[in-house]
């Protein structure tokens, strides 16, 4: 059936609904524009880290979304918001003097590349990519990204207001724990409207910390309701704004990318956490409605790559596909795909509203503070998540050392302190760190004797023998 012909259903309560059925059209476009709620708060704090405009990221996650519904044919229903896995490759460059178009450049050839992988996958098989980045390297890949961002949540944006960061960081801390169901998932989203209230009540009450008001109007009165996102301001460098706030996003719209390869090989890592998580997604899509999905997987992380392509191509930001939205078909058993496709025009139509661009740029750098805190923590450890899922084993050297060197590397390897293979070829921590990671493991693989595991001190306590398991919660506590 053609995905553009649902089968038009009234389930039973509790019933499902499958990705080629539809609601009538009624529901279908409230569920729509709860999906649209469930990306928005990511979508557009992504971009606002990344020194990238919201509109255009809201719009171009619309176009995305459509082209990875017909890339897959309606067999995966899906969201593509904007990744966080490149938040840490932006900063990598920006740190080293790039603009936003040398940001979107190295994010497009990303995208490239995720879709040559995607089809590689598709023709060999999930289990090429198992063999190529196991778990070991997939999470410490992903655990590096999160954690080399640690700086510039310390040294960027909360020294302009480090009350309302910290303020901000544990309003996150309380919602994401205290609140349930979907609004425990946007709890970043939460904390994001408190610290920007809290920020105008102190500009109200005159609490001092920073120079001026924390929260400048001026853009946002002078922006349409109405129009395209402007052009980006010609020879725009770093993520700084002279305004002195800590976005320029003010100053950035649509643009044509920059092609560097340093600022591509800064991006290039997010590629593995992207591979890992479309297919973790599809996996998951795969078990809430009881399809067999591993024939369309390589469909998936190719339309992946064509959507981050296409969005970071007129100056947008990388795409993904949504646990959020993932959540709210678990919570309503409604899989259809014509709930996305109305989603995806809601969002191209958001993207024509310049005032909320301009209201987005005016997060204060306190309120960035707090969010990042926990956000780039959060993205750091869904590597240990994927580590803990799939039993990796860190006994054994092979997965031990290389990781162990590959993580000290990427996360102590500062900002301004690249790595330079040549005088003008330099490359900053993520991307060293990846290269010992993915390298150091399949060469420690090559040459480990058969029975490596055990044969070197290992963190913790382990057994005598690799095929030891270890002990019990109860019985470590006795033991202890």
């Amino acid at each position: 059936m053609s995905m553009f012909k649902w089968e038009v259903v009234d389930p039973a309560p509790g019933e499902a609904v499958a990705p080629h059925q539809r609601l009538a059209w009624g529901k279908t476009v409230g569920l729509g524009a709860q999906h649209v709620v469930a990306m928005f708060g990511a979508t557009f704090v992504f971009p606002l880290i990344m020194g990238l405009n919201a509109n255009l990221a809201i719009m171009m996650s619309g176009i995305a979304t459509i082209c990875f519904l017909l890339i897959v044919k309606g067999a995966v229903p899906s969201y593509l918001g904007t990744s966080a896995s490149f938040v840490g490759g932006a900063a990598a460059i920006y740190a080293q003097g790039g603009g936003p178009a040398d940001v979107t450049g190295a994010i497009m050839v990303s995208g490239v590349v995720l879709a040559v992988v995607g089809v590689a996958i598709h023709f060999a098989g999930p289990g090429f990519v198992n063999t190529l980045l196991p778990p070991v390297v997939t999470g410490a890949v992903v655990m590096l990204i999160g954690f080399n961002l640690a700086r510039v949540a310390t040294g960027i944006y909360m020294p302009a207001d480090r009350w309302v960061a910290l303020i901000t960081m544990v309003a996150v801390i309380l919602m994401a724990v205290g609140l349930r169901g979907f609004l425990g998932r946007i709890a970043i989203f939460l904390g994001l409207l408190f610290g920007f209230l809290l920020s105008l009540l102190f500009d109200v009450l005159g609490v001092p910390g920073v120079e001026g008001d924390r929260v400048d109007w001026t853009n946002v009165k002078a922006a349409d309701w109405f129009g395209f996102p402007p052009h980006t301001v010609d020879g725009l460098i770093g993520n700084q704004s002279p305004f002195g706030g800590a976005n320029n996003m003010a100053e950035v719209g649509w643009h044509l990318p920059n092609l560097s390869l340093t600022f591509t090989l800064l991006a290039l890592p997010a590629v593995i956490a992207l591979v890992a998580e479309n297919m973790g997604h599809v996996k998951a899509v795969s078990g809430m409605t009881g399809t067999d999905l591993d024939p369309v997987m390589g469909r998936a992380v190719a339309a992946d790559g064509v959507g981050t392509a296409l969005a970071s191509a007129v100056g947008g930001s990388p795409t993904t596909t949504y646990a959020e939205n993932i959540g709210v078909m678990a919570a309503t058993r409604v899989y259809s795909t014509a709930a996305y496709f109305v989603a995806a025009v809601v969002a191209i139509l958001f993207g024509f509203v310049p005032k909320f661009g301009a209201l987005v740029a005016t997060t204060p750098s306190g309120v960035l503070a707090g969010i990042t805190l926990v956000l780039y923590g959060m993205i750091g450890l869904l590597g240990a998540k994927i580590w803990v899922e799939n039993q990796v084993n860190f006994a054994n050297p092979v997965n031990l050392v290389p990781t162990a060197a590959g993580l000290t590397m990427g996360i102590g390897l500062a900002d301004n302190a690249f790595f330079n293979i040549t005088d003008d070829f330099p490359l900053g921590g993520i991307a060293m760190g990846t290269v010992i990671i993915v390298f150091g493991y399949h060469l420690a693989r090559a040459i480990a004797p058969s029975d490596a595991e055990g044969t070197m001190m290992a963190v913790g306590r382990t057994g005598a023998h690799s095929d030891e398991q270890p002990p019990s919660p109860g019985r470590r506590a006795k033991e202890d």
